[in-house]
């Protein structure tokens, strides 16, 4: 019985020690965070007494000031203590010659619209062959194959090429096509390129 007694009062023990190693840190640390009263420091009515003073002489100050009537203004306005947009009534955004905010930095001007080349606007003019020539009449015309063998009848003025061929004159064994190339500069310069009947064809 004895040795039963004493382990309980050693568990017991080792409790209430570990009670007081958790306990006394709590206590001390409640004491420490006491409140001291500084006597410098304003308090919340001597705050009141300088908003009060400061609201005082804002009114003094907007009462010595001229005051100018504007349409549509309402009598209760001046009832107002303060009025934070009264700077910037003067200021008018004008939007001539700046930048939409807007649009998006990828937007490309609405500029004039590319042609329309069909089909044969997806070739080098290398890449295509003249088959055919009907030059010797009062509109004339020339069959053109695509790499792929399909072919195509051109007149003069007809678009023809990636740079922005253009047929200017079909003649006997002949169309010839002026492209117009522009440098990164913008500037616009032309070639003419002749397309010939190949001499297995009879050209």
């Amino acid at each position: 019985m004895d040795e039963r007694a004493e382990e309980r009062g050693a568990v017991m023990q080792k409790k209430w020690v570990k009670l007081l190693c958790v306990a006394l840190p709590l206590l001390l640390m409640t004491m420490g965070c006491g409140e001291e009263v500084n006597p410098d420091t304003p308090t919340t009515a001597d705050f009141m007494k300088e908003r009060e003073a400061l609201a005082a002489r804002t009114r003094a100050e907007k009462a010595s000031k001229p005051t100018q009537v504007v349409a549509g203004a309402s009598a209760d306005s001046e009832d107002m203590e303060t009025d934070y947009a009264a700077g910037e009534r003067d200021y008018f955004y004008d939007p001539r010659g700046k930048r939409d905010p807007f649009r998006s930095f990828r937007f490309v001007e609405d500029g004039p619209k590319e042609k329309e080349f069909g089909p044969l606007g997806d070739f080098e003019l290398g890449q295509l062959e003249l088959s055919a020539v009907i030059w010797d009449a009062s509109n004339p015309r020339a069959l053109i194959l695509d790499p792929g063998g399909r072919s195509y009848i051109v007149r003069e003025g007809s678009q023809i090429g990636k740079n922005n061929g253009q047929v200017i004159h079909i003649g006997d064994n002949l169309v010839l096509v002026k492209e117009t190339y522009e440098n990164l500069a913008g500037e616009q310069t032309t070639k003419d390129v002749e397309l010939r009947i190949r001499l297995s064809q009879g050209g």
